[in-house]
């Protein structure tokens, strides 16, 4: 078969995921693809059985707070910061710059680029120098992995966006976030795998989480995703076993893709980076074996690759 040039169609932003596009460029069906251009955990959280009323009532004040108690003890909350339960972290990520006027934020590429995309939909300035007075630290940063520090922490307005973090908690700035200004994010749809759940979390002085919680309404969060989210945070054997095996198969992909020739450029437990001779010529060749790889607009040699479901190590193998 022919090599490809053509690229995959981009959104208005460039993200992981768009599974549709890889399709109707390379063929086939969505259950014959290997999507691995997202850092979702291939083996999720399983779910129980949901009770009828989570789907046919309105969610209440016991499921919400049942919740709330289960994060508080599971990411070590401080107890004097508040939390709110949101429908994903992107809901957050669009409107936690309208918490101050609009100014000067500091965002340090590469870095997920919703941050900048809603800082400047609220008519702020991104840059990436000092002074500003607001700052975001992606934690563990995607798509490099990069780890920040409390000495880093030093804007008025401060969202640390530990997404990824649940791989490695001991690493966690969440002792910051009873601090004026700090906001940290959780979302609940990589490490356990449930990125359609749509849950995320903003914790933070409680000044800045009633704002939210004004803005957000009543019931933002359904109440399937209050139950399923409660019932995975509550499982504690379930997470450190988790975080055993996602480091087992990270270093599994790492010995792939470095006997092929790439070179390890850093991501965490649920994606690795990779610096290849031609990230274009890989994502082309991986496409047409239907497997979805991630590269990016700013860079001809990084490739970003998810772990693969235990069932497609050989696909992948093979492809490379």
């Amino acid at each position: 078969m022919p090599k490809l040039t053509k690229k995959i169609p981009q959104t208005q932003r460039d993200h992981g995921g768009g599974l549709d596009a890889g399709v109707t460029l390379y063929g086939g069906s969505r259950s014959d693809w290997l999507d691995l251009s997202t850092g979702i955990n291939p083996l999720p959280f399983p779910v129980s059985d949901i009770p009828s009323d989570a789907w046919s009532a309105l969610p209440d004040h016991n499921a919400q707070k049942n919740l709330i108690e289960s994060a508080r003890i599971f990411w070590q909350i401080p107890a004097k910061a508040a939390i709110l339960a949101a429908p994903g972290a992107s809901a957050l990520i669009a409107t936690l710059p309208a918490l101050t006027p609009p100014q000067t934020v500091r965002i340090t590429p590469p870095t997920y680029n919703e941050h900048a995309a809603g800082f400047r939909a609220h008519g702020w300035t991104v840059s990436d120098q000092d002074p500003a007075q607001a700052r975001v630290l992606v934690h563990p940063n995607n798509p490099d992995g990069r780890l920040w520090s409390k000495q880093d922490v030093t804007a008025p307005l401060t969202v640390i966006d530990e997404s990824f973090c649940d791989v490695c908690p001991d690493q966690s700035l969440i002792s910051l976030a009873d601090r004026p200004g700090v906001i940290v994010l959780k979302s609940f749809g990589k490490f356990w795998g449930l990125a359609g759940l749509r849950l995320g979390f903003a914790i933070g002085h409680p000044d800045l989480i009633s704002r939210l919680a004004t803005w957000q309404g009543p019931w933002a969060v359904s109440g399937p995703a209050l139950q399923i989210g409660a019932q995975a945070l509550q499982d504690h054997d379930w997470a450190d076993a988790t975080r055993r095996r996602l480091t087992q198969d990270a270093d599994r992909l790492d010995a792939l893709v470095l006997a092929r020739g790439g070179r390890l450029a850093g991501g965490t437990s649920l994606f690795r980076l990779y610096e290849v001779d031609d990230a274009a010529a890989w994502h082309d060749r991986l496409g047409r074996a239907h497997i979805l790889s991630r590269i990016f607009p700013y860079s001809k040699t990084y490739l970003r690759l998810g772990l693969p479901p235990a069932d497609g190590w050989d696909r992948v193998e093979a492809a490379l």
